[in-house]
């Protein structure tokens, strides 16, 4: 599938800063079943930004900007074609041993509720285990857009029963790591067929299975990530794995403004 995504960031203040830095991770990575057609990052301080690898392998742009501004834009746009590996993630580059995502953190961490949950998946086969697991979280949170917000660690999510797509990889990671099986989080797009519930920027789960690999889940949409998904960085949590994190000096509040179109074919989601 041929996809087409455009994502807007901006930044607002409601007084002048005088230095903001941002680490973008908004570059598709390239593997067995996602081809980078092509692909530009928009934003101050892009064409001296350091690049780098961080410690989850994903591609990250260090930049900064100097002096009084009241408003920071950056941009991601490109085409990327993808194929159907039914959640088998193909010829991605890792650096993190395996091990490292059964690292709980404070957005991921297990409760009683997520225990008890964890505990519901008794088939004996791995990829079978982690099925019945997606359905449960499903079946546990009501997809509710409004619900829940960046903070909202799994905990809460799955005691409230609604949330977003955020909500669901958190809960399945932290149940999943309850079983003793690595799992991490996938920030990304997603091209939605009718009736499928997720806004074009989307984040899904990945767990692992010895003698497979890497599995996604996305428990939101209660199925495998197929052609319509298109990956961008991964890590312990959503923040970890966030497009864009950064920090700046002075500027008092901000207001923060996201655009994300995602288009195959004509068809477009917003």
């Amino acid at each position: 599938m041929r996809i087409g995504i455009l994502h807007v960031t901006r930044y607002i203040y409601d007084a002048p800063a005088t230095y903001s830095v941002q680490a973008l991770r908004l570059t598709p990575p390239e593997f067995a079943d996602q081809h980078v057609v092509s692909w530009a990052i928009r934003a101050p301080g892009i064409e001296t930004a350091a690049v780098f690898r961080d410690g989850f392998g994903n591609k990250a742009h260090l930049v900064a900007v100097t002096g009084e501004h009241a408003e920071v834009a950056i941009a991601a746009e490109g085409i990327v074609e993808t194929s159907d590996s039914h959640g088998v993630v193909r010829g991605l580059v890792e650096v993190a041993p395996v091990r490292v995502f059964l690292r709980s953190t404070s957005l991921t961490a297990p409760d009683d509720a997520i225990r008890a949950l964890a505990a519901g998946a008794r088939e004996a086969d791995a990829v079978a285990r982690l099925h019945a697991l997606m359905g449960g979280v499903s079946e546990a949170i009501e997809y509710v857009v409004g619900e829940t917000h960046s903070h909202t660690t799994a905990a809460d999510a799955l005691q409230r029963g609604r949330g977003v797509c955020q909500d669901h990889a958190h809960v399945f990671i932290a149940a999943a790591r309850v079983l003793g099986i690595p799992a991490r989080y996938v920030n990304g797009y997603m091209v939605a067929e009718e009736g499928h519930e997720a806004e074009a920027h989307h984040g899904w789960a990945e767990a692992w299975v010895d003698g497979v690999g890497w599995i996604g889940f996305d428990p939101a949409n209660q199925l495998c990530p197929t052609e319509r998904y298109v990956r961008l960085a991964t890590g312990l949590d959503a923040l970890s794995a966030a497009p864009i994190r950064g920090s700046r000096r002075g500027g008092a509040s901000e207001q923060l403004d996201v655009r994300v179109e995602v288009a195959q074919q004509g068809a477009s989601q917003q």
